[in-house]
């Protein structure tokens, strides 16, 4: 464990604006949207958001010192300002690692820090894994390996500690259906009929933004409520947990040997419900390399307080680590 005591900086850097953005066609269906900021000749780190399907928000370039790093975020595909929304023809995980392949190289950079927490913690490793020789480093947060276990326990295990928000939750469905609400809800994400996917996706993700944080948050729980972040998570993830993540179970840590010799850093929220501390544990045991930091009075958000100092500190200590 590592001492959170540290004098490194832990606020977040004032709001910035892009210095350059665009669109990049994946295939004739998917356009991804793109973003830069900061020093154009700085490091180059790449921000990976949650979900899947969340979409990046412009608080997060404010992890990155703007005078030294070169900041890139992406919407992946379905999220975000990405297009079109929602849409889950040709949406994988090898997808969204051949995505990432394909931006770094649109933008000439030969290798960044990978900064992701939550999914974005999920899709680094992916990425680490499958790229090792284009990563100098990972900042990961929330770890979330999207194995069966950990899905039940979002579908189901949440109950034992957000019983009032997983009633809300599975009472949006009939009960002769709640046996299998993944499929009952997928069936809903993928109607055609707004006011039938809507409706689903709300109670989806504000399900997912009421057991976000160690203490309730209104302002959670509205964002996640939001048009296009409920939509693009909701369908998305439950795309993605239908299929397992178009993974083999368990690949992402049997493959934890190709990125142990790069710089890793992980900050995990003890009382995260969301992606309990217990996989974040295994993790580091197969990764003892990376640094480990529990911030012991924290959920899963990254803005919990705690949390979000601690991801700050890590960026500023990899100014000097890669």
């Amino acid at each position: 464990m590592a001492d959170l005591s540290s004098g490194v900086r832990a606020e977040l850097y004032p709001e910035i604006e892009p210095y350059s953005a665009g669109m990049l066609d994946l295939d004739g269906l998917h356009r991804m949207y793109w973003e830069q900021s900061g020093n154009p000749r700085g490091e180059p780190v790449l921000f990976l958001h949650g979900g899947p399907g969340a979409g990046a928000a412009p608080a997060h370039r404010r992890f990155f010192d703007p005078a030294h790093y070169r900041i890139v975020i992406f919407d992946q595909r379905g999220a975000g300002r990405s297009a079109p929304l929602g849409e889950l023809h040709h949406n994988t995980t090898p997808h969204l690692v051949a995505d990432i392949e394909s931006l770094r190289s649109h933008l000439g950079i030969e290798r960044w820090l990978v900064f992701g927490g939550s999914w974005g913690s999920t899709l680094a490793l992916a990425y680490g894994e499958a790229h090792p020789e284009r990563c100098r480093g990972f900042i990961l947060r929330g770890i979330f390996l999207c194995r069966s276990s950990e899905i039940n326990w979002f579908l189901h295990g949440l109950r034992t500690l957000f019983p009032e928000a997983w009633r809300t939750f599975a009472g949006a469905i009939p009960e002769a259906e709640r046996r299998d609400l993944l499929a009952a809800y997928y069936r809903r994400l993928i109607d055609p009929d707004p006011r039938v996917h809507m409706l689903a996706a709300r109670a989806w993700s504000s399900y997912e933004g009421a057991c976000s944080t160690l203490l309730p948050s209104p302002e959670t729980v509205a964002y996640f409520a939001s048009d296009v972040v409920a939509l693009g998570l909701a369908r998305i993830e439950a795309h993605y947990f239908s299929h397992n993540i178009f993974l083999r179970e368990n690949e992402l840590l049997d493959n934890m040997s190709r990125i142990r010799r790069i710089p890793g850093l992980i900050v995990q929220g003890r009382y995260d419900a969301v992606c309990p501390i217990v996989t974040a544990d295994e993790v580091h045991q197969v990764w003892p390399e990376a640094e480990y930091i529990v911030v012991p009075d924290a959920g899963h958000s990254a803005w919990e307080p705690g949390i979000c100092a601690e991801l700050v500190r890590a960026t500023e200590k990899f100014k000097t680590r890669v």
